[in-house]
């Protein structure tokens, strides 16, 4: 009887986990779908989250990256975002993307950080000036 309470509790860490994987895979998702849209954006973003982008030296609060849409928007017009999960674990999700803009493109690693459904912390930097390697 111990036997099977042990083998069930360890079935049951085992698909939480792959729960939180999955949650964690559709918020990155969510993500990129919402990246001209402030308020599926400020819904996906924690209150404290931190973006931090670090080609540019910049730390944005959740306010002052949702203030900047309008700005990306621009920027990205005509733009293609491709992307795909490196890695989940521990509430921590590494992502490659391929900003594709119309006159260039741009490989990038991002570090999306993920509790209760909302992103808390992000990061990104470029790691190479085509999408080549994607």
């Amino acid at each position: 009887m111990a036997c099977r309470s042990i083998a069930f509790a360890m079935a049951a860490l085992l698909f939480s986990l792959t729960t939180t994987h999955a949650d964690d895979s559709a918020i990155i998702n969510r993500w990129y779908s919402a990246l001209m849209d402030r308020t599926e954006l400020a819904d996906l973003l924690a209150d404290g989250v931190r973006i931090k982008l670090d080609d540019l030296g910049v730390v944005q609060s959740k306010q002052e990256f949702i203030a900047s849409i309008d700005e990306w928007q621009g920027a990205v017009a005509g733009a293609e975002i491709r992307h795909r999960i490196e890695k989940s674990e521990g509430g921590v999700t590494t992502v490659i993307a391929c900003y594709d803009f119309p006159s260039n493109d741009m490989l990038i690693q991002e570090t999306f950080a993920v509790a209760d459904n909302r992103i808390t912390a992000s990061s990104q930097a470029s790691i190479a000036e085509t999408c080549d390697d994607y």
